[in-house]
C-alpha cells in the first residue's frame, strides 16, 4: 500500500480545520441569534456581530485559501513533484492557517496579515514548483 503524500494529508487537515471553524462559528452565531431564528427560514435577515462575525470572516478566508491550497496539493501530487520544499510549504500553510484563526477571532491586526501572507505565499510556491 502506498503512503499518502504529505501535501494531501495537509489538505485533509485543512478540511478538518475548516469544519472545526464552521462548528465554532455555528456555536457563536447560535448564542447571538438564537436557535429559534437559526432553525427558521430566515426570511428576515439578521447580521451577526463582534466575535461571531470575526469567526465568520475567518471561516470565509479559510475556504478561499483552501481552494488555492487544494489546487496546489493536487497539482504537486499528480505531477509527482512532491519534494522537501513542497512539504515544507504545506506545513507552513497549515501552521499559518491554525495560527490565523485565533488572531482573527480576537481581532489582532497586522500580525494576522503577516500570518495570512505566510500561508498564501507557501501555496503560491507550491503551485509555481509544478509549472516552473
Amino acid at each position: 500500500m502506498e503512503t499518502i503524500p504529505f501535501e494531501i494529508r495537509v489538505l485533509a487537515w485543512s478540511g478538518l480545520l475548516a469544519a472545526g471553524q464552521l462548528v465554532l462559528l455555528a456555536v457563536y452565531a447560535n448564542l447571538q441569534l438564537g436557535p429559534q431564528y437559526l432553525a427558521s427560514a430566515r426570511d428576515e435577515p439578521r447580521q451577526i456581530t463582534g466575535m461571531a462575525a470575526r469567526l465568520q470572516r475567518a471561516f470565509q478566508n479559510q475556504i478561499e485559501g483552501l481552494v488555492l491550497f487544494s489546487a496546489a496539493a493536487v497539482a504537486v501530487t499528480f505531477s509527482g513533484t512532491s519534494a522537501a520544499m513542497t512539504e515544507a510549504c504545506a506545513l507552513a500553510y497549515i501552521v499559518a492557517r491554525v495560527v490565523y484563526v485565533p488572531l482573527y477571532w480576537f481581532g489582532v491586526p497586522w500580525l494576522r496579515t503577516v500570518v495570512w501572507a505566510v500561508g498564501f505565499f507557501a501555496t503560491v510556491i507550491m503551485l509555481a514548483s509544478v509549472v516552473l
